[in-house]
């Protein structure tokens, strides 16, 4: 945790000014709340662990572990998709176009988990390919190969979000 008085007040800052984008972009790799609500809280704990070294750039760093900790929660289990309640998805996804919001977080939610960690970091994150990889640890091959089949079963599964996703479309 972080040591000083100051540095405790840095990070209770950065925490109440960055929760929320953060618990949206958790939301989006977990598809679950409560998955995203752990996955958050496990990445903040571990940024309080090393405040003073990241506190120049901490969303970064905390990004990361929210990434690397999705990735390893795949690698430790394989977890059954569950539909999410719309009251979920209405608690998180707010602004003025509620229903498309929902619909994207539905699909998002049909696919698999890295499937849906790519498209996220590619869409959501606005990361180019080469940035995914690294992120993810993997080939940018595989990040091509990913979004692609993500996509084309997006379109087969949520054709009313085509518009959605065509070139320019934004997933956001």
């Amino acid at each position: 945790m972080p040591q000083e008085a100051g540095q405790a007040d840095t990070f209770a800052e950065f925490v109440q000014a960055r929760s929320a984008a953060l618990s949206r972009v958790a939301f989006l790799l977990t598809g679950d709340h409560h998955r995203s609500e752990d996955l958050l809280q496990q990445a903040l704990f571990k940024a309080a662990r090393v405040w003073p070294r990241i506190e120049s750039n901490p969303e970064a760093y905390v990004r990361r572990i929210l990434y690397n900790e999705n990735i390893s929660w795949w690698r430790r289990r394989k977890v059954a998709e569950t539909a999410l309640d719309a009251a979920e998805h209405a608690a998180i996804a707010g602004g003025p176009d509620v229903e498309t919001r929902l619909a994207v977080v539905h699909a998002l939610s049909k696919l698999t988990a890295k499937q849906r960690t790519v498209l996220v970091l590619r869409y959501y994150e606005d990361l180019t390919e080469a940035q995914t990889a690294a992120v993810l640890g993997i080939a940018v091959g595989r990040v091509k190969s990913q979004s692609w089949q993500a996509l084309a079963r997006l379109r087969t599964l949520a054709p009313d979000l085509e518009d959605l996703l065509t070139v320019g479309g934004d997933l956001s």
